[in-house]
Formats: structure tokens, C-alpha cells, sequence
């Protein structure tokens, strides 16, 4: 019989129109969930994964802004009106070298990827089921492998770490979960959407994959399947955990 973990729940992925955001969105709906709200800045993408699934409903918001959130519950309160699992996926990677900062760049990445968090945990709480709701953080190792140049992004995924780790113990009294996953190197769009050029992207790749004790990048689909299963009930015992997938280059 097929596998329908998520039957009957509710489920919102943000940054759901590409990457580990699409992939996941998929796997919670093949896995049964009545609906999955994914959102983003752009509809075409959305429009295209959404397509793919029945259950996928498709959302243009910005989670980082309080005009996104309110959008977003009021996707939700006209709906089922509760979540079950809230996916942090959206975020954005920008190079920022020290000695030529932008601090434009520099604060848009604070708010997308540690700001909009914030404010859409705080926002949600209220429809998120207690107990027995679970949140699950898409981070990375950048949190905690240092590498010249990405010192921004870096920060804003050990801020994620350490918001994970405090939201599980601040929530667990109301039953709630809170994990995360720590991707490595994963073939996703999101150094082009930094107007990284393709060649150098590409030799980037070739880079860390060379250097994977494994021997290649990671794909989407080895990452979806950690979230799903860290939001399902049989990890009902799990919170507050940070779990790095990386092809093994943790190791050295």
C-alpha cells in the first residue's frame, strides 16, 4: 500500500517553488498530506510544481515581510485552518567578501534568511497544532565550516542553528518540534540566483564535489526525504537537533 505518513495533515514549505523547496513539497503531498501551501516571491515556478500534484497549493508571498505573512495566514485560516509542519526553506546565498562589504546585501540576507524565520515562526504559532506541530529548518554547513567570502550567509545559517536549538526547548511544552537539516554542497539554483555566472558555478561544483569523501554534490532528492522524515510521528522523540547531509565533507 502506498506509504501515506502525512494523511490528513496540513503542511507549508516556503522557497517551494524550486530546489529543495520544490522536492520536498512533492514528497509531503506523495506522501499523503491533504494539502501543502508552498510559497515564494515569483508565480511561474510555483504555478509549474503546483501543477505536478493535486494537494500543492500555490502561494505568492514574501515570508520575510509582515504584507507575505499575512497573506500566507490567510491562505491558511481559509483553508484547513491549522498547520501540521512548517518547512523554513526560503533563503538566498550572496557572496560577501569583507573588504568590499555591501551592506545592502549584507542586510538582505539578515532578512530573508534569519528575519523571515523569525517572523513567520512568531505569526504561525497560533495555527500550528499544539501539540503535536513540527518545524524543520533547511540550513547548511556553512553554520559551522567556515569559508572565505560567504561570512554573511554563513552567519545567517548558525543564527538558524541556534534558533532551532532555542525554539525546540522554548516549544516543546506546547508539544512542538523544532529540527533542522544541514545541507552540503547541493546542485540547486540558488548560486545563479546570485548572478554567480554558469561557468563559474560549474567549476564550483567540480570543486566540492572533487573534494567529497563520497565523490560527488548532493541532489535534491537526498535532502527531501530528511525533512519529511524528521516532520513525521515516528520521530515524535526528536527535537532540536541539527542533522548535517553532506556527502561526508564534514570529515576533511
Amino acid at each position: 500500500m502506498p506509504d501515506k505518513t502525512f494523511s490528513g495533515q496540513h503542511v507549508l514549505v516556503t522557497g517551494g517553488g524550486t530546489g529543495i523547496g520544490r522536492e520536498t513539497a512533492l514528497a509531503f503531498a506523495e506522501l499523503g498530506a491533504d494539502s501543502v501551501i508552498i510559497t515564494g516571491r515569483r508565480k511561474e515556478p510555483l504555478v509549474e510544481v503546483a501543477a505536478l500534484h493535486p494537494a500543492v497549493r500555490p502561494v505568492v508571498a514574501d515570508a520575510a515581510t509582515e504584507a507575505g505573512v499575512d497573506t500566507l495566514l490567510d491562505e491558511v485560516r481559509s483553508g484547513a485552518g491549522r498547520l501540521d509542519v512548517v518547512v523554513h526553506n526560503a533563503a538566498i546565498f550572496r557572496l560577501t567578501p569583507v573588504d568590499t562589504l555591501d551592506a545592502g546585501v549584507a542586510r538582505e540576507l539578515l532578512e530573508i534568511n534569519v528575519f523571515g524565520p523569525v517572523l513567520l515562526t512568531a505569526r504561525l504559532l497560533p495555527v500550528l497544532r499544539a501539540p503535536g506541530g513540527t518545524i524543520v529548518v533547511v540550513s547548511s554547513v556553512a553554520g559551522h565550516v567556515p569559508a572565505p567570502g560567504i561570512s554573511v550567509y554563513a552567519a545567517t545559517k548558525a543564527a538558524v542553528d541556534s534558533l532551532t536549538r532555542t525554539w525546540a526547548k522554548e516549544l516543546a511544552p506546547k508539544g512542538i518540534r523544532v529540527n533542522a537539516v544541514a545541507p552540503g554542497s547541493v546542485d540547486t539554483p540558488i548560486l545563479l540566483a546570485a548572478g554567480i555566472e554558469p561557468e563559474a558555478v560549474a567549476s564550483m561544483r567540480a570543486e566540492s564535489a572533487a573534494g567529497m569523501p563520497l565523490g560527488r554534490n548532493g541532489e535534491v532528492g537526498d535532502i527531501a526525504p530528511w525533512i519529511t522524515k524528521l516532520a513525521e510521528p515516528a520521530s515524535s522523540w526528536v527535537t532540536g537537533q541539527v542533522i548535517t547531509i553532506d556527502g561526508g565533507s564534514d570529515l576533511g
